[in-house]
């Protein structure tokens, strides 16, 4: 039996992490031996009348553990979700936060955590502006249950939040905002469908791939995100074509990983996925997979030996750009933008977007607005 699977394991980096088969089970009693009896559980509208929840919901009341269910988000969270997360908090009384789903439901879990007792402007708070420096409270006792392999957010430190009517994304940032506790439990992805694994999964290579290109000296990150690609191709087809525990605790495993590895940044393809959420609502991980090709191909110019490196880590023989394009299709997902309704009217809002979201700013190579335009452009067709 593989050795991920023999037990549930324990690894910090900085925080707690128990990764495994079961590991679920321990949530409840954690929460309860630490004296919070009364969390507010944040998940998304998708997951909360599933199996999946009303177990963990079970388990938790059994020992005496009520949550208070919040699950008014949207696919991309906007500010008003966080804002009725903290009243729904404070109305009944909570005592800690759970984030249980994808980055959606940890993105909206943790900014409710960080407005609990901070209560200046939510957007006050930006990274960009400088806003962290207000962050000097304490969180509520916070942990989080992944159910994707995708955006990582377990082990992150910040939440990406839209404005309510530009939906621009605003991205909130601080050590204090890492969760307490990780359970991740392979088993709560193994029913996930063949789409959702396949957009997550995308978009958890699009973080090592973008990690390890980033510019700037960290080979901590570096490290981790070279083995993050390896587990990602050795386990995403199998994960969306023929799913096993194995493939999915690989999947869950490099998807923390590729959160771990981004705090060195990511760059241009991040930038471009931001822009079609934010213009067209598309799903993060199915723009990072449409944009990844286009993306790879402009930096080949610039860290062009380092994806050589991973081209030679992961023992491929084509270039990396035409091995995304080729794992996308083979995991079911579409190729260009086009088959998304996005047309030539759009690139001009799309790359204002990109060209104004912050990721591209870790690209080593420096991206202009017509270069997002003409990049739009390829992704067209």
């Amino acid at each position: 039996m593989n050795s991920m699977l023999e037990k549930i394991h324990t690894f910090n980096f900085p925080t707690s992490i128990r990764f495994g088969i079961g590991a679920i089970l321990e949530l409840g009693p954690h929460l309860k031996n630490r004296g919070f009896v009364r969390p507010l559980l944040v998940t998304d509208s998708a997951l909360v009348n599933l199996p999946l929840i009303t177990n963990i919901l079970h388990d938790l009341e059994k020992i005496g553990v009520n949550p208070h269910v919040f699950s008014a988000i949207h696919k991309n969270p906007i500010k008003n979700d966080v804002l009725q997360g903290e009243i729904y908090y404070k109305k009944n009384n909570c005592d800690s936060i759970i984030g249980i789903g994808g980055g959606a439901s940890m993105d909206v879990a943790r900014a409710i955590a960080l407005k609990i007792n901070h209560s200046r402007d939510l957007f006050d708070y930006a990274e960009a502006n400088g806003g962290d420096k207000f962050i000097t409270e304490d969180i509520p006792y916070f942990v989080t249950v992944p159910t994707t392999s995708g955006t990582g957010s377990e082990v992150g430190r910040s939440a990406v939040i839209s404005d309510d009517k530009t939906h621009q994304k605003i991205i909130l940032f601080h050590p204090k905002l890492l969760a307490r506790a990780v359970f991740a439990d392979p088993l709560l992805t193994i029913d996930l469908p063949p789409y959702v694994t396949a957009a997550t999964g995308m978009d958890a290579l699009t973080h090592n791939i973008e990690a390890y290109l980033a510019k700037g000296f960290h080979p901590l990150c570096d490290g981790i995100a070279l083995h993050g690609i390896k587990m990602i191709h050795e386990s995403l087809e199998s994960a969306v074509n023929h799913p096993t525990l194995e493939s999915r605790a690989k999947m869950m495993s490099a998807s923390l990983m590729g959160a771990v590895a981004f705090q060195k940044g990511l760059g241009l393809i991040h930038s471009m996925a931001h822009a079609l959420s934010t213009h067209k609502d598309l799903h993060h991980g199915l723009a990072n997979s449409i944009m990844m090709p286009v993306g790879l191909s402009f930096n080949m110019s610039s860290v062009g030996d380092k994806i050589k490196c991973i081209e030679k880590h992961i023992g491929l023989s084509q270039p990396l750009s035409e091995y995304t394009r080729v794992l996308a299709n083979n995991i079911g997902l579409p190729a260009n933008l086009k088959s998304q309704g996005i047309t030539l009217a759009d690139v001009e809002t799309l790359a204002q977007l990109a060209f104004a979201d912050g990721c591209h700013q870790c690209n080593e190579a420096n991206v202009t607005e017509s270069d997002f335009n003409e990049l739009f452009k390829k992704a067209l067709n």
